[in-house]
């Protein structure tokens, strides 16, 4: 006779244990951080109003509308007019489209090349190891925006210049963040056995490590994408940016002459690049959080 009071061979889960896939994990821990949440909040309001306020707002940037320096909300001009007596609300639009996308654009540059040099320097050490992070130092050790002023001034200020210029001086952090990973991962126990398997060196470069070494590189090239706004900003500000392109720094850089008379002009992009900057920070905070795993499993 069967005993009704045996256990099952397979006993239920306690139901305090629970199975959540890692990005889930990820996602909580980040949602959880407020800061990091205020941060994505407003970074997609300026994402907003700089993409799809033109639609709405269809003002060209460049024309002479009214005016110079009209006053914020005066003759129907929310954000007054800047020395030429163009709309200032337009120039903050279509100027924050480019500013973004320099940003992005030279954060990927840096990316690029940091990821390159610093994965070669960690994965084979030795000669190359030390060459690599020798020619990492002197670009450390130059002045950041000094350098980039030196290429803008050599190659001419125009919107690609500025960006690669931003992209060339910007990569060391992500080059000694990449190969300080690859010096961890590249002594694990998957790692030596995908090498004893006869995978080759790109194999484990670019389809073993790299991939478990993204975290750290994606919270590093987050922060550089305020980085480059601001360089963009400085560059701008001191009358190295390309006239005919719209841009926060453009706006600020253009205005600089009559800052005693007229500082809204310059004070409202200079604001809108405080709080781009500040709600990338913000994400970048919640995302090196979120990618820890030993913060993950507190």
């Amino acid at each position: 006779m069967v005993d009704s009071t045996r256990k099952s061979a397979n006993p239920p889960l306690p139901e305090d244990i629970k199975v959540s896939h890692p990005l889930a994990e990820m996602a909580g821990m980040f949602f959880r951080n407020y800061a990091a949440v205020a941060g994505l909040i407003l970074l997609i309001a300026i994402i907003a109003f700089v993409f799809i306020g033109p639609y709405y707002h269809q003002v060209d940037p460049f024309e002479m509308v009214w005016a110079p320096f009209s006053r914020p909300m005066e003759e129907g001009f929310v954000l007054g007019t800047d020395y030429l007596g163009r709309d200032m609300l337009a120039a903050m639009m279509v100027g924050g489209q480019v500013s973004m996308a320099i940003g992005l654009s030279a954060a990927l540059i840096s990316v690029i090349i940091g990821v390159t040099v610093g994965a070669f320097a960690g994965y084979y050490g030795g000669f190359i190891e030390e060459a690599l992070m020798r020619f990492t130092e002197f670009f450390q050790v130059l002045p950041t925006l000094l350098f980039s002023m030196v290429i803008v001034a050599l190659f001419g200020a125009s919107l690609l210049t500025v960006t690669l210029a931003i992209g060339v001086v910007s990569w060391t952090a992500v080059a000694r963040v990449t190969r300080s990973e690859f010096l961890r991962i590249r002594e694990l126990e998957y790692v030596a056995a995908a090498r004893s398997g006869s995978a080759s060196d790109r194999y484990l470069i670019f389809k073993v490590i790299l991939p478990n070494a993204l975290p750290p590189i994606i919270v590093q090239a987050n922060l550089m994408v305020g980085s480059a706004i601001l360089f963009e900003a400085a560059l701008s500000f001191l009358g190295l940016s390309d006239p005919n392109v719209m841009s926060w720094g453009q706006v600020i850089g253009s205005n600089r002459p009559y800052i005693l008379d007229s500082g809204f002009t310059v004070a409202i992009p200079g604001f809108a690049i405080f709080l781009t900057v500040l709600a990338i920070s913000l994400i970048g905070d919640g995302l090196n959080d979120a990618l820890n795993p030993k913060l993950r499993q507190r």
